[in-house]
């Protein structure tokens, strides 16, 4: 939002803008909910800020399971990606139905996530690898739910 701010002085051309960056807005969440939300969690580790996932958080619980579990099946299954910290990246909108984000990791390596529309599904893909697909209809179910949380 601090860009449509700063981007123009006039509340009415703020909310123009606001309301053409909509769609940009929901394929980050959708990104952010499929891609970046999975690699937290099977790997322990936020990929952009290093944090501890929240479900691998100490706190007092209401039910405890971990103590009649094997150990492997406590914690997160893949060791985190402590090679491939984003240090900054940088989204272009490509139309309105392509979207890439250029990632750079903190030991200077680069890739390409790229979010494309094909009908009613986006399509993720890393570095020309498709990593993950979902449908319009689930965009706006997470949207939806993002909005109310």
């Amino acid at each position: 939002m601090e860009f449509n701010v700063k981007a123009v002085d006039n509340r009415y051309a703020r909310g123009g803008l606001n309301m053409l960056l909509a769609p940009a807005y929901g394929i980050t969440v959708a990104a952010d909910y499929i891609v970046f939300n999975s690699l937290e969690f099977w790997t322990g580790k936020n990929p952009i800020n290093k944090k501890p996932h929240i479900f691998d958080s100490k706190v007092d619980t209401y039910i405890d399971v971990n103590d009649q579990l094997d150990d492997s099946l406590t914690e997160a299954p893949i060791d985190p990606l402590a090679k491939h910290v984003i240090d900054h990246s940088e989204m272009k909108v490509i139309n309105q139905d392509e979207i890439i984000i250029e990632l750079t990791y903190n030991d200077g390596t680069r890739a390409t996530l790229t979010g494309q529309r094909f009908g009613d599904e986006v399509h993720y893909s890393l570095d020309n690898q498709v990593i993950a697909k979902t449908s319009l209809e689930e965009m706006q179910m997470y949207m939806a739910a993002a909005k109310q949380s």
